[in-house]
């Protein structure tokens, strides 16, 4: 196992470039199960969680073949119905196979899901949805079995406590477009990964309308056909690189970003005193001279990200005066602080809320990643902290981010790789 060592205290400059998006390719690549015919998904990322799904793919029966970054995925016999364990317990995005195998096989046994200790996250939504859809369910040994031999469109409500689910709504999305008849669902997630997902399902001949949006509408068809795709820029990589860039007082420009997919973050870094230019499909970030405290609240998209809220919490941890972060996507997501306190920073928590009294400099010590955006926090502090970070359990930031490392040294920062 590795660990990323980083010598800190230095600005940044340079180009870096964003890779495709992990969270919506991972649903992608499990609406391919839906077809029987070839499917070519081009500017997918090189991460930890991409290669589990692929695994998972391959276990169901797919052909698998991959070449730099386009994978191209055939049919190779019948497919299998049974998600395993081994693969779905360690990445939640797994999970949302359950909607295609329902909709292409009629039946499906899916492992119960694992991924990052983020707080509780229920798959009642999924099973909400595709109970609507006319499934009949049981739990047993850690598995979903599911039967569903004619799926029958419905109309869904799918909002939770914590506001809309993304892979619930992809789960739901991918059983209903070979369902019979029309499938509305109301609350859908709007995250730019379920528009991606829309699109894809949409060149693969589904009929939906709505997507992006709070109300999607599925007009059933028969079968699907193969697709070339190519995925859109990682939203969540690109707002880590421009929190970076300010954290660590850098010039840096960023290639391939999507920025209106980041509203609600330039919004919060314009007030803090961040200069943000776009330039066609990149934007230069200009360290602001006297950066602001601004507190922030995740919320569902188009609201600001909880995927950015540890990466915000170490910018702001490095701001003079108090701010404060709450989270109402996922209120336990705050193993970051004690971390990010090693390092100097000065952060309490509040139940759902966390408290932040800017320091002036943070330093290097040696720190636990505990889930993959607080890895990303805990490197964005390491660079902007004084001498030696080491980062512990980074397989976590393999599951999100493409060779980081590389693309840190490529703006000049001291990072490198050494064995636990």
């Amino acid at each position: 196992m590795d660990k990323f060592v980083i010598e800190g205290g230095k600005p940044l400059k340079g180009e870096i470039r964003v890779s495709g998006s992990k969270n919506a390719t991972l649903p992608i690549l499990a609406a391919t199960l839906l077809t029987d015919e070839p499917c070519e998904i081009k500017n997918v990322p090189k991460l930890r969680d991409t290669t589990t799904m692929l695994k998972l793919l391959k276990s169901l029966g797919k052909n698998v073949e991959v070449s730099k970054d386009k994978i191209m995925i055939t049919a190779n016999g019948t497919l299998n119905h049974v998600a395993d364990y081994d693969l779905v317990s360690t990445m939640r995005g797994s999970f949302c196979v359950l909607g295609p195998l329902l909709a292409k096989l009629g039946k499906a046994k899916v492992s119960m899901p694992g991924g990052c200790i983020i707080g509780v996250r229920p798959v009642d939504l999924h099973m909400k949805g595709i109970l609507a859809l006319g499934t009949k369910t049981t739990m047993e040994g850690g598995y979903v079995n599911a039967v569903a031999p004619k799926l029958k469109g419905a109309h869904i409500y799918l909002g939770g406590v914590f506001g809309s689910s993304v892979l619930a709504t992809a789960n739901v999305m991918m059983a209903a477009v070979l369902a019979h008849g029309q499938t509305v669902i109301e609350s859908a997630a709007c995250e730019p990964e379920i528009e991606d997902l829309g699109n894809f399902l949409s060149e693969m001949g589904a009929k939906i309308e709505g997507h992006g949006t709070p109300r999607i509408v599925i007009n059933g068809v028969r079968r699907l056909e193969g697709v070339s795709y190519r995925m859109s820029p990682d939203r969540i990589e690109a707002g880590t690189f421009i929190i970076m860039a300010a954290a660590t007082r850098s010039h840096m420009t960023i290639r391939d970003i999507h920025l209106n997919q980041l509203s609600a973050l330039v919004d919060k870094l314009n007030q803090v005193g961040v200069v943000i230019e776009k330039d066609k499909d990149s934007i230069h970030v200009k360290p602001g001279r006297n950066l602001k405290p601004v507190s922030m609240t995740t919320y569902p998209h188009p609201g600001f990200p909880t995927d950015l809220q540890a990466q915000y919490a170490a910018l702001m941890s490095l701001v003079p005066g108090v701010t404060v972060i709450t989270d109402k996507v996922f209120p336990d997501r705050f193993m970051h602080i004690p971390e990010l306190n090693r390092m100097g920073a000065q952060i309490r928590r509040e139940g759902g809320v966390a408290i932040i009294e800017g320091v002036k400099q943070l330093y290097g010590a040696p720190v636990m990643a505990s889930d993959l955006r607080a890895s990303a926090a805990l490197v964005i502090a390491g660079l902007a902290a004084k001498g030696r970070t080491d980062i512990h359990r980074i397989y976590h930031l393999e599951r999100g981010y493409e060779d980081l490392d590389k693309k840190l040294v490529g703006l000049g920062a001291k990072v490198w790789r050494e064995r636990e």
